[in-house]
Parts: structure tokens; C-alpha cells; sequence
């Protein structure tokens, strides 16, 4: 069974840093592409950081220079580092996983993560 399941969310006040996880189970982790995304209540989800099975990095114009993804395929892991913090990054964090072979249109998300920004 696949599971992804995020960690390290919480409270963080205004320019402070945090570090979210992700451990994968039940997929051939090194092929698929991993994103991290958000969804603020009332707001669509949106991407915000993804990195692809060869270690390429995307990200958000709003998180560029505050935010890092990244993976380590021998833990089955993807992290993202949260620096500078605002109260607008406050949102529910989900990682994604989605199969290389594109065409499979196959991906799978946990459970989400919370991130509250406030002072």
C-alpha cells in the first residue's frame, strides 16, 4: 500500500524557520517526481516546490530564495526548509508523488501537514 506522510509542521512566528518531511512507502521512489503544495482555507492548492527524479528544482515565485526542496532517495525522503516565514505562508502543506512515466497520469498525495505563521 502507498503511503506518504508529511511531518514537521507547527507554529512558527514571522521570519522563523521550519523544516517539513516527507517519508514515501509502497512506490519505486528514485522515478517519481515530488512536489510540495499548500491550500490556505477558502484558497485553490497550489504548488509551491518540486523536484523531479533526476534532482531538478522548481519553485514558486513567492517561496524563490526562502525555500528549499529537496530528496534523498536512499531514505525514500523529500524535505522542504521554510526560511523567512510569513503570516501568509500559513496553510495545510501536502506532499505529492507522481510516477515518472507520465503517461500513467498516476500520483498520490498525504495527509497534509499544518503551518501556522503568526506572532
Amino acid at each position: 500500500q502507498v503511503q506518504l506522510v508529511e511531518s514537521g509542521g507547527g507554529l512558527v512566528q514571522p521570519g522563523g524557520s521550519l523544516r517539513l518531511s516527507c517519508a514515501a512507502s509502497g512506490i519505486m521512489f528514485s522515478i517519481y517526481d515530488m512536489g510540495w503544495y499548500r491550500q490556505a482555507p477558502g484558497k485553490q492548492r497550489e504548488l509551491i516546490a518540486g523536484i523531479t527524479s533526476d534532482g531538478i528544482t522548481n519553485y514558486a515565485d513567492f517561496v524563490k530564495g526562502r525555500f528549499t526542496i529537496s530528496r534523498d532517495n536512499a531514505k525514500n525522503m523529500v524535505s522542504l526548509q521554510m526560511n523567512s516565514l510569513k503570516p501568509e505562508d500559513t496553510a495545510a502543506y501536502y506532499c505529492n508523488a507522481q510516477d515518472g512515466r507520465k503517461w500513467l497520469r498516476r500520483d498520490y498525495w498525504g495527509q497534509g501537514t499544518q503551518v501556522t505563521v503568526s506572532s
